[in-house]
């Protein structure tokens, strides 16, 4: 394996300020070809889309590029991913779409290990439609999500399931392709919120079996922005609220207003940045990013087992991860101790591991953790052994403070 650290870190002008970030799971560090390619776009002529001036070409250029990006990083179509500000909005835009065709009797089926941007979104439009909400539960003492919890409440009835691919909190991958399976068995449709998940596993869109797919750029090294990928033919059926002069075209049905050009073109940087993990990587972009991902998922597990190694030495430590399948996330809590406190104690050494619920506030409850839920520490793409040891050596200073 070659995954080359150091020169990775280098990227980073976010890191020269000393911190140890394992607060990637609420949003990654930017790298330099990412900065630089949002200032390039806004340097160069850039209007609305089109074929007639520069400005026009550059904006449709960055677009189409954006999407072929996303679809590589996704294993699907171009012309199937839609552009949002945030993954939250665009379930929530997406949830009113389909609602138009919910009735009483329907039912949607949420779960407890779930994110509240994948929860809310549809108990809400549940509630407007007059149809019944089912929750599936998980196993808080593995934190275990199973088919059999999702089969526990699948009927004729069922319409849409929403499920996390990996839990933001505790890093847990329930087994999507089994689910979906299961789900598409019933004649329901299967919502994945991908956002923790994109940022340490590649996603391949057919096998997973998600009808909707949602994930957020700035969870793996791009700017601020979300992205819904599905099926075409399946957002053809589709029509979402849209203003009468805007383009009944798909994805751009979607899309409301003018986008973000120069965040596309970030987007577009983060990933050929992703797929430039491997620098021994050759051939399409895809097949660069598959041996990139290996190699970052590899790093990542390294770090992982350093981690838990430590912890495992740290007396009145509880971590709540778990799961057999997870992501290199834990969710840690201290006998008689605050997490707010350990942050605090932490972020004065120059470590950066925030402490909540992190809006997986029924996850939170259902850990026994109430709302206050505990320290999160992630694992991105440029953490290093170092980082590792500092943020054990501060959690043992804490505990001994």
């Amino acid at each position: 394996m070659r995954y080359d650290i150091t020169g990775i870190r280098a990227q980073f002008p976010a890191l020269a300020a000393g911190t140890a970030h394992f607060d990637g799971p609420g949003g990654t560090q930017t790298p330099q070809p990412v900065i630089q390619a949002i200032t390039d776009a806004l340097a160069r002529p850039l209007s609305n889309r089109g074929h007639g001036t520069a400005g026009e070409r550059n904006a449709e250029t960055l677009v189409t590029e954006s999407r072929r990006a996303m679809a590589d990083l996704l294993g699907a179509q171009p012309s199937g991913i839609v552009f949002g500000r945030s993954a939250t909005q665009l379930t929530y835009d997406l949830s009113r779409s389909l609602a138009k065709g919910w009735a009483p009797g329907d039912e949607v089926v949420v779960t407890r290990l779930d994110h509240d941007s994948n929860i809310r979104p549809w108990v809400q439009a549940a509630e407007r439609a007059g149809a019944t909400v089912r929750w599936a539960d998980f196993d808080p003492s593995s934190g275990e999500l199973s088919v059999e919890d999702i089969r526990a409440v699948l009927s004729e009835r069922t319409r849409l399931v929403a499920l996390t691919a990996a839990s933001n909190l505790i890093g847990t991958r329930p087994p999507i392709p089994a689910v979906s399976r299961l789900v598409h068995e019933a004649g329901a449709l299967l919502h994945v919120d991908g956002v923790h998940h994109a940022a340490h596993s590649l996603v391949d869109l057919g096998p997973l079996g998600a009808d909707f797919f949602v994930c957020s750029p700035y969870k793996f090294l791009g700017p601020h922005l979300g992205v819904l990928a599905a099926d075409p033919e399946l957002l053809e059926t589709l029509h979402p609220d849209k203003l009468l002069p805007s383009t009944d075209t798909v994805p751009e049905r979607f899309e409301l207003g003018t986008l973000p050009y120069e965040l596309l073109a970030g987007t577009r940087a983060a990933v050929d940045f992703l797929a430039g993990l491997d620098p021994d990587a050759a051939g399409a972009r895809r097949a660069r990013l598959t041996s990139s991902f290996d190699q970052l998922e590899a790093h990542e597990a390294t770090l992982r087992a350093q981690l838990d190694k430590g912890l495992c030495q740290l007396e009145q430590v509880t971590v709540h991860s778990r799961a057999a399948d997870r992501t290199p996330t834990l969710l840690m809590t201290f006998e008689g101790r605050s997490t707010v406190d350990a942050y605090r104690f932490l972020a004065e050494r120059g470590v950066s591991a925030p402490s909540g619920s992190f809006y997986a506030l029924e996850a939170s409850r259902r850990l026994g953790l109430g709302d206050t839920g505990g320290l999160r520490v992630g694992l991105a793409p440029y953490n290093d052994s170092t980082d590792v040891d500092r943020l054990l050596e501060g959690l043992a200073d804490f505990l001994r403070s």
